[in-house]
């Protein structure tokens, strides 16, 4: 009888012991708790940290993660507005601010991951295809465009092609999109940001071959521009070159009519002292044009009263 009677009260202490701990339950600071009786929830979330209680073996504890989570989707290809594909990898955070709606319409982490794939996917997608690759990439519309330091001030090259939006403005567009969806699973979307944006691998060769036509334009234009300086300096030298030596003619022409003008002045004053050297003067400027008019081979047909024959006629054979 007494042994019956121990196995009994081990029993019974074994059930006492088994209902205490099935209707008690802890909540951490980390953590708000869903209680479901077959599966359906039965009242409020417990939000506070401490310990609790519940109906043994019929109530089940569900523990939700009340921390800030992270969303990192897989690199995905779509096209721009400019039809240029690109592969945009994106991440996010958010919470869990009503766990009753999240368990109610996802039930555990993994359905909320995928939802986020499907939603913020989706919504990558429909800004991206609205917007062209420059606004996409670049941070913000309020920047300087860098000059091409081979040109000068008014020299249009290097000018970065216009913003209007820029690829902050992206990121708070597909954010707006995306919280509204996702606020009725109970989720709140705290950032949205892009990881890496990089060319599809089937377009990177056209994209490379369009950099260097670029290029090639810009050389070529700094090659027509250097072209025309140099012609433009070639003319300057030629005309200043014909400048120098049409100013030296006229002043080696104004040298030698001065020196001619003063050499007949001094002709003029040694040979006008006299009679005598007026006529020695005619006689020996007369002789010097027969020796340079007249050669062994010249014929000259002369009237016998020409001027220059008279020193002629006065010769006795």
């Amino acid at each position: 009888m007494n042994s019956i009677k121990t196995i009994v009260a081990l029993v019974i202490l074994t059930l006492v012991a088994m209902t205490m701990f099935g209707s008690v339950y802890t909540v951490n600071e980390i953590e708000q708790v869903i209680i479901t009786q077959f599966g359906k929830p039965i009242r409020e979330p417990v939000t506070t940290a401490g310990l609790k209680f519940k109906l043994p073996f019929v109530q089940e504890v569900n523990a939700i993660d009340k921390r800030i989570l992270e969303w990192d989707g897989s690199p995905t290809d779509m096209p721009t507005k400019d039809k240029l594909y690109i592969s945009v990898d994106l991440f996010a955070r958010w919470r869990i601010v009503q766990p009753l709606q999240y368990f109610l319409r996802l039930h555990d982490e993994r359905s909320a991951q995928s939802r986020l794939d499907d939603i913020l996917g989706s919504e990558t997608r429909n800004a991206v295809a609205k917007h062209e690759l420059i606004e996409i990439i670049r941070t913000s519309k309020d920047r300087v465009p860098t000059q091409d330091t081979l040109g000068d001030s008014n020299n249009v090259l290097g000018t970065l092609v216009p913003i209007h939006i820029g690829r902050e403005q992206v990121e708070k567009q597909i954010f707006a999109a995306a919280a509204a969806k996702v606020a009725v699973f109970g989720i709140e979307l705290l950032d949205i940001r892009f990881k890496r944006i990089n060319y599809n691998e089937s377009v990177r060769p056209k994209i490379y071959d369009r950099m260097i036509s670029e290029r090639q334009q810009i050389a070529e234009q700094f090659r027509s521009e250097g072209n025309g300086e140099a012609a433009r300096i070639n003319g300057n030298r030629e005309r200043e070159l014909q400048k120098i030596k049409s100013e030296a003619y006229r002043r080696v022409e104004e040298i030698r009519g001065e020196a001619d003008a003063k050499a007949t002045g001094i002709y003029a004053q040694a040979y006008n002292q006299s009679p005598e050297a007026v006529k020695f003067y005619e006689f020996t400027r007369t002789m010097g044009a027969y020796h340079s008019i007249i050669t062994s081979d010249t014929t000259l047909v002369l009237s016998t009263d020409s001027e220059l024959f008279k020193f002629l006629k006065g010769i006795n054979p």
